[in-house]
């Protein structure tokens, strides 16, 4: 934390006439986590949002406006994302982009490519999902220069497909000022092409966006006034506008939640319920939505709010149970594999809180084992994993040190 924020932290605390140990007490962190927090020392946004929630402010009112530290280690991703980076967002001129295009696709192969892109995405295939990338966004915009008509008002559609895919791998390997470009073509390309569909799943990917760079307030803010805009008749709406007016609500609950607002968190959680419920099943098309959407995802969602809540016995109970049990996963379908595994992540994160460290580990090993690439970009394991070290047995097992090696965690 700064300074300044360590000070706001402590003048609200002593304007409850608290002391550090009230505050520890009414924020279930520990006396020592309160010092560290006044004495300016660095904590998680989590920490935040519980002490938030003691000292009855929204999470954002603890955030300051302050010079970043230093960037280190970064080199080896500008190096990766070379390329993509010279087709999303090539250098501009006085008269001109500097940009070779090339020759245009047929519409419909440029299509399939978008498909074959979201496959590659939902199997983890992460390097594949780069390499595809800058070629198809070259294509696709080549394709709208050399078109014309009805090709291409097609080809303005596909390409705004291909930049929403762009966004949503770059937002999940955390490159968010290139994912906040690529997001934002993509719905203005939507929104002109009168895909007003394709545009409120831009939305959901920029609230996701904005929820990653803990911007609660405009990410509550924009799903809201999406979600009211899209807002379905529910008799009469497809699956694709429930699943996004669903999707749109759960981004207001989450951003809601983690700024101290549980009362509009609740409420959407509601609203997703509603969509979710009337889908009746987890509902799969990466063209019309986000991700998957339904009552499991839906329920996995709920099960998130306890974990920032910090009720660990709460999301062991729930977590394999009900609309969770294997029975009524296969009734209603498979949440997507991102939100599962951010779903076992919650639960690793409660055996830990619970002092039950082989349980948080067996959770990582399976889902190594089945979204290892994923798992390497979720800043939740790490943490995971550091505090298994911090308790873990005087020697390490072999499980604990190949997992703190595939996570980069070191003592």
């Amino acid at each position: 934390m700064t300074t300044e924020e360590s000070r706001h932290v402590k003048k609200l605390r002593r304007s409850k006439g608290w002391s550090q140990e009230d505050l520890a007490h009414e924020s279930d962190l520990s006396v020592a986590t309160i010092r560290k927090v006044e004495q300016g020392g660095s904590v998680r946004v989590e920490t935040l949002h519980l002490l938030a929630r003691a000292l009855d402010v929204p999470t954002s009112a603890l955030f300051t406006t302050q010079s970043p530290a230093p960037v280190v280690g970064d080199e080896s991703s500008r190096q990766h994302l070379a390329e993509l980076r010279r087709a999303l967002m090539p250098p501009v001129g006085l008269v001109s982009t500097l940009n070779e295009l090339g020759p245009g696709d047929e519409v419909s192969r440029l299509d399939r490519a978008v498909g074959d892109g979201h496959a590659l995405y939902q199997a983890d295939r992460y390097g594949s999902v780069a390499k595809l990338l800058p070629g198809l966004l070259r294509r696709a915009e080549a394709t709208v220069a050399t078109t014309e008509g009805v090709e291409q008002r097609r080809a303005v559609i596909v390409r705004g497909h291909a930049l929403l895919l762009t966004g949503k791998y770059l937002v999940q390997v955390r490159q968010y000022d290139l994912a906040y470009y690529a997001l934002a073509e993509g719905i203005r390309l939507a929104r002109e092409a009168g895909e007003r569909l394709s545009a409120a799943t831009g939305v959901v990917g920029m609230c996701w966006l904005l929820l990653r760079q803990d911007r609660f307030d405009e990410s509550e803010q924009l799903a809201a006034l999406t979600a009211s805009d899209m807002e379905p008749v529910i008799s009469k709406a497809s699956q694709g506008e429930l699943a996004v007016w669903g999707e749109l609500s759960l981004r207001v609950a989450s951003s809601a939640l983690r700024n101290n607002r549980p009362d509009i968190a609740a409420e959407a959680r509601r609203m997703a319920g509603t969509a979710a419920s009337a889908l009746n099943t987890e509902h799969v098309d990466y063209r019309s939505h986000w991700t998957t959407f339904g009552p499991v995802t839906a329920e996995l969602k709920a099960v998130e709010d306890l974990s920032l809540m910090g009720d660990a016995r709460g999301v062991l109970r729930r977590a394999d149970d009900g609309l969770l049990s294997p029975r009524s996963v296969r009734n209603f379908g498979k949440p997507s594999p991102n939100n599962w595994g951010r779903h076992r992540l919650d639960v690793a994160k409660a055996h830990v809180a619970m002092g039950s460290h082989q349980d948080a580990m067996d959770e990582l090993i399976g889902l190594k084992a089945t979204s290892g690439e994923w798992l390497k970009h979720q800043a939740m394991a790490r943490y995971i994993m550091s505090d298994v070290l911090k308790k873990r047995p005087r020697t390490l097992t072999q499980d604990m040190r190949e997992m703190a090696a595939h996570l980069g965690v070191t003592e």
